[in-house]
């Protein structure tokens, strides 16, 4: 059996997820917020915390967005087995279905022309929105994951190219002063997304992979994962707190993603996801369309 891509299914799908994301907090960063709410220490963090959480719930309630930057458009894609798709298609399906939910919904559009400045209020221009595709081993299955970046926490973004001989204590120490450097300009409770290994663009990607991963999920690399149990710890030590007012709360989680690197370089990277880590999932099958 093949799966026959209808491009309609995949614009609709494409305008509705990113709706979808703005107006959603996932259930895990939800859950994210009970957790730092019951270990946090400072009353005013305890404070800022609750009023975030409000802010979460009065969204839902009114349908309304969950922050007013509806952010850089970036749409995920993994294709399965199976799946008989023109490829430029798909992406202007997914373009046209980010011009859509902008439009008729209508949502800010964010993004400009970097020297002109010029908006063209369809959250797009040159290269946006960012469409990664990438392939999975699930036959006739189509996934589609949308994140809204906010530009507070992408700017939150560092790249070094570490000396191999300076060991895993150079990657530490990197990541803690990005953290610090970033302070409450990246909205935290944050997640941080850690990037290590591959060439200098890779690293980034990686980076942004970890920031936009779901809490509760682990690095697949046993010495990643064991970085980010430490890092984690390391960063809610640092006293930042929610919005860098004070506390236990500074970070979610850190992620890590790694890749293999040449011998004469360590590049790593840090991606900052912001308190309200937005993002939205669809899978399509031959049975119809799955959300979450």
């Amino acid at each position: 059996m093949t799966l026959a891509l209808d491009m309609a299914v995949v614009e609709e799908t494409a305008k509705l997820l990113y709706i979808r994301a703005l107006k959603t907090l996932p259930d895990d960063i939800k859950e994210g917020f009970v957790r730092l709410a019951a270990t946090e220490s400072n009353a005013t963090a305890q404070a800022i915390l609750a009023t975030m959480r409000e802010n979460i719930a009065v969204a839902e309630r009114s349908d309304n967005l969950l922050c007013q930057d509806t952010g850089i458009p970036i749409y995920n894609v993994a294709i399965g087995r199976d799946v008989a798709c023109d490829g430029m298609a798909l992406k202007e399906a997914i373009r046209r279905g980010c011009t859509r939910a902008t439009r008729e919904h209508p949502l800010r559009s964010s993004v400009v022309h970097p020297l002109t400045r010029v908006n063209e209020h369809t959250s797009g221009g040159r290269h946006v929105p960012v469409i990664n595709i990438d392939f999975i081993p699930e036959p006739e299955t189509l996934r589609i994951e949308m994140i809204p970046k906010g530009s507070g926490s992408e700017n939150g973004s560092f790249l070094k190219m570490c000396i191999p001989a300076e060991g895993v204590d150079a990657v530490k120490t990197f990541v803690i002063d990005r953290v610090i450097e970033a302070g409450g300009k990246v909205c935290p409770p944050t997640i941080v997304g850690v990037g290590i290994g591959g060439t200098s663009d890779l690293c980034m990607h990686l980076a942004k992979l970890a920031a936009t991963r779901p809490l509760g999920s682990a690095c697949a690399d046993p010495e990643g994962a064991k970085l980010e149990a430490e890092l984690s710890a390391a960063v809610n030590a640092l006293g930042i707190g929610p919005q860098g007012l004070g506390g236990d709360s500074t970070a979610f989680a850190v992620h890590v993603e790694t890749a293999a690197t040449h011998i004469t370089m360590n590049p790593v990277a840090v991606n900052i996801q912001c308190h309200s880590a937005r993002r939205a999932l669809a899978t399509i099958t031959p049975t119809g369309i799955t959300l979450g």
